[in-house]
């Protein structure tokens, strides 16, 4: 299998990406949906929930950079056969996705009221704690953390997070299942088990 994407397949790299990113943001959605369904505030399993939830995050707002870079740096495979108002909607729902990737990892940290305990691992500190926000937001705008996170966080979980994200993520889904058990073309096997 090639690292890189093919007139006929996605490259291992472009797959494993886009796998990665897809299990991270799915798996952002799971633990904040489980904190806030399952668990009681201000318990252990409430913050390794949040934890979790930011800690996808960040693997999803790491991994869109690094898939833009290489998605300009290499052809994509060839189109399906299909009608302009097809692809056009295709072309317009990966743009839009690829934007929720940048949007929610972004608005998400910006927004964050605590740290993030990257799995354990590390802890990326939230964005009020640094220099940026400390020495020159704060002051040029004369702006509290509280009056300047309002805007991203109602972005991250009220226009975002509850709606966009959901629709076009189901949208992708569905177009999938869509080109793969009706059309029945290569879209899906470009991106799984695809090989030139």
């Amino acid at each position: 299998m090639s690292l890189r994407n093919t007139r006929n397949n996605y490259g291992s790299i472009a797959k494993w990406m886009h796998w990665i990113m897809a299990f991270a943001f799915i798996g952002a959605y799971v633990a904040v949906y489980f904190r806030h369904w399952f668990t009681v505030d201000e318990t252990p399993i409430n913050w390794t929930a949040l934890q979790l939830h930011l800690s996808f995050g960040v693997v999803v707002g790491t991994l869109i950079i690094f898939r833009i870079l290489w998605r300009l740096n290499n052809i994509q495979p060839d189109e399906e056969p299909g009608s302009k108002l097809a692809h056009l909607s295709a072309h317009l729902g990966h743009f839009g996705l690829y934007a929720v990737m940048i949007i929610m990892p972004l608005t998400g940290y910006l927004g964050a009221k605590v740290d993030t305990e990257f799995f354990g691992l590390f802890v990326i500190p939230r964005f009020e704690s640094t220099s940026m926000f400390q020495d020159f937001i704060a002051p040029t705008w004369n702006l509290t953390y509280e009056e300047f996170e309002v805007p991203f966080d109602f972005l991250h979980k009220e226009i975002v997070g509850k709606w966009l994200g959901w629709m076009l993520v189901i949208g992708h889904i569905l177009a999938a299942l869509y080109h793969h058990y009706v059309k029945k073309d290569r879209t899906i096997i470009k991106m799984t088990r695809g090989k030139d």
